[in-house]
């Protein structure tokens, strides 16, 4: 194999993270400025937002917290979507004797929640004109309900959306049939192709270093709040954001390394030292987005998504395009690998890092490159599923390892290849399962499969059996 170019002088490599470094602090920088007004506007008293207690007894909009005392009640609930997500500006109306009538609006949570002075029965239904586009009741006979309200103690509902008309009725919610176990299935094709954006750098950090990085789902969370601060704050064109937001984080992959990684490889630190690293960056970098974010979850684009019909299936138009640009990347990183000579050497490190730097391989600008690539990729993961769900959180990432972790393991550790079809098989099995197991049960369903690889076939679909001893 021929022997790779050497990068540039240190020097020049030293000036080019902290120019990276500086970059990405800037975005942070950004949104502290651009906070103040942020909060400022969603924390105003609306009827749009918190539902409350000093609204007259007979009449009106909620537009305040909703606190229990002696003298208080109140009936709340919250409102998910179709994906299980917090859904927002959806009027819930409660009704009661003497003509006691409020309104109150699901904020960015899903919640909403209306006070009560008088303890007895109370209605409260949904209104189905404020659902967001694409977005049905689960059962449409159940938008109004019957609940006994008393004082100094809270009553609770919760109404589950679906994005199909009609998919399931009071006759039978859990009927399995060919038109929802379809839609499943397109589902979880487009659950698999975002997971396998993340999953199969992840592949790669594990194969040309060995190492199970804890930290690569706050990756995928860094991607969908920088889209949400640049497409939603700052207004960018939602093509620009996703450009600039991937380039942003694949910077951050190349400091990682830069920054901690390679000083740790050259003092030969274990595997089980690195991966505790890995956690506690985990756990810092979850902290850090709430602390700049906030725990609610933010919309990168505040319009309601639009729904497009096509061979029976109804997804959104984030969905449609994030399922062409997964598999654009996809494909993409795949020839990169197989065809170029850079990836051939990465490759080639992935299979004997030692073997590779004796035929003339920089490993370590290799590693680098592997780094800088996976965190672009998991960036690019964010910015999509934040569009395809409606809503990123701070811990949008970490719900998402476990998927992860089952995808490369099913796979195969270490190949680009098994990552893409494992991601592939887990989005379809959990999301199938949604036909049997009510709400995120069917996230389980990834750790039994995970389960079974390791007792059954450790290697993985791709991996090679090693002998131990």
């Amino acid at each position: 194999m021929r022997r790779l170019r050497r990068g540039a002088p240190g020097r020049n490599r030293l000036v080019l993270a902290a120019v990276l470094f500086l970059a990405f602090l800037a975005t942070f920088a950004v949104d502290w400025a651009v906070s103040p007004s942020a909060e400022a506007a969603t924390s105003a008293p609306s009827a749009s937002s918190t539902p409350a207690s000093s609204s007259p007894a007979g009449s009106g909009a909620a537009t305040g917290p909703c606190t229990v005392s002696p003298t208080n009640g109140c009936i709340r609930g919250t409102i998910l979507d179709s994906d299980r997500k917090p859904a927002a500006g959806i009027d819930v109306d409660v009704a009661g004797a003497g003509g006691f009538a409020q309104t109150a609006t699901t904020d960015d949570s899903g919640r909403w929640s209306v006070s009560v002075t008088t303890a007895g029965q109370y209605t409260v239904s949904v209104d189905q004109s404020s659902l967001p586009r694409g977005q049905y009741l689960t059962n449409a006979a159940d938008a109004e309900r019957k609940v006994n309200a008393t004082l100094n103690a809270n009553v609770g509902q919760i109404f589950q959306l679906s994005d199909q008309q009609g998919a399931t009725t009071t006759a039978d919610t859990s009927s399995v049939s060919a038109a929802r176990a379809w839609q499943q299935l397109a589902s979880g094709i487009r659950l698999g192709l975002l997971i396998a954006l993340a999953s199969v750098g992840l592949s790669l950090i594990y194969g040309t270093t060995g190492l199970s990085s804890f930290s690569h789902g706050e990756q995928v969370t860094l991607g969908g709040l920088l889209a949400y601060v640049f497409a939603n704050q700052l207004g960018w064109n939602i093509w620009v954001t996703g450009i600039v937001v991937t380039l942003l984080c694949a910077a951050t992959g190349y400091l990682q390394d830069a920054a901690i990684w390679r000083p740790l490889r050259r003092r030969r630190i274990s595997l089980t030292q690195l991966m505790i690293v890995t956690i506690g960056l985990s756990i810092a970098a979850q902290y850090a987005f709430q602390y700049f974010f906030g725990a609610s979850t933010v919309r990168i684009q505040q319009g309601n998504p639009e729904t497009v019909t096509f061979a029976g299936l109804t997804l959104t138009v984030q969905s449609y395009v994030a399922m062409a640009i997964a598999l654009v990347v996809l494909v993409g990183t795949g020839l990169f690998l197989a065809k170029t000579r850079f990836g051939r050497a990465t490759r080639a490190v992935s299979d004997n890092p030692a073997l590779a730097a004796a035929s003339g391989i920089d490993v370590d600008r290799v590693i680098r490159f592997v780094w800088t690539l996976a965190a672009g990729l998991a960036g690019l993961s964010g910015v999509m599923l934040g569009l395809v769900l409606n809503g990123v959180n701070w811990q949008t990432g970490l719900q998402l390892l476990l998927l992860m972790f089952a995808s490369v393991t099913l796979g195969g550790l270490g190949t680009a290849y098994g990552a893409l079809v494992g991601s592939m098989i887990i989005g379809i099995v959990v999301e199938l399962t949604n036909l049997v197991l009510p709400g995120d049960f069917k996230y389980a369903t990834a750790l039994v499969i995970l389960i079974l690889i390791l007792l059954f076939r450790p290697q993985g679909i791709f991996g090679r059996a090693e002998r131990i001893g």
